[in-house]
C-alpha cells in the first residue's frame, strides 16, 4: 500500500518503470480526444467542481486513462470526498501513477499523471481515509469507466 511518504520519495527520486509508452503528437491527441479531454489531460487543464460524469457514480468496473487506456484505478478504492472530483485512495498498480511536483497557482502540490502516455490526471492529498491516509484527486474528464472487465 502507498503511503504519502511513497508519494513525495517517487515525485523527488523519480517514478516506477510504466508496463509500457504511448506517445503521441500534440495533433495526434487533438485528434483522439474531445476538445475538453485535451485540455484537461494535455494542457494540465481542471474541470469544474461537481461537473464531472464521474464524481457521483459507484458502478464496479476499472477507471481507464481516457487518453491510452492504461487502468489507472478500481472502484473498490472509490470514495466520496465530497470535493467535486472523483477521489481514490490507491491506484491499481504501484506503476501506473507517476508523480511530480507541481508549484503552480502560488502553492506545492503534487500532480499525479498516467505513467503510460503523462496524461494529466489531477492532485494527490495525504487527507484521504485509513489506512493510507491519500486522497487522489482525479479529473472525469481524463478517465473512462469500464464495466466490462471489472
Amino acid at each position: 500500500m502507498l503511503t504519502w511518504k511513497d508519494v513525495i520519495n517517487f515525485s523527488v527520486n523519480g517514478n516506477p518503470t510504466p508496463d509500457r509508452r504511448v506517445e503521441k503528437t500534440e495533433e495526434e491527441w487533438r485528434a483522439q480526444l474531445t476538445p475538453e479531454q485535451f485540455r484537461i489531460t494535455r494542457q494540465k487543464g481542471t474541470e469544474r467542481a461537481h461537473s464531472g460524469a464521474l464524481c457521483s457514480i459507484y458502478d464496479e468496473g476499472k477507471y481507464n486513462c481516457v487518453c491510452c487506456d492504461t487502468p489507472l484505478f478500481d472502484s473498490t478504492i472509490k470514495f466520496s470526498s465530497g470535493t467535486g472530483w472523483p477521489s481514490f485512495t490507491q491506484p491499481i498498480k504501484e506503476n501506473a501513477i507517476k508523480y511530480e511536483k507541481d508549484s503552480s497557482f502560488g502553492m506545492v502540490r503534487v500532480e499525479v499523471m498516467c505513467n503510460t502516455c503523462n496524461a494529466h490526471l489531477g492532485h494527490i492529498f495525504p487527507d484521504g481515509p485509513e489506512p493510507s491516509g491519500l486522497r487522489y484527486c482525479i479529473n472525469s474528464e481524463s478517465m473512462t469507466l469500464d464495466t466490462e472487465n471489472a
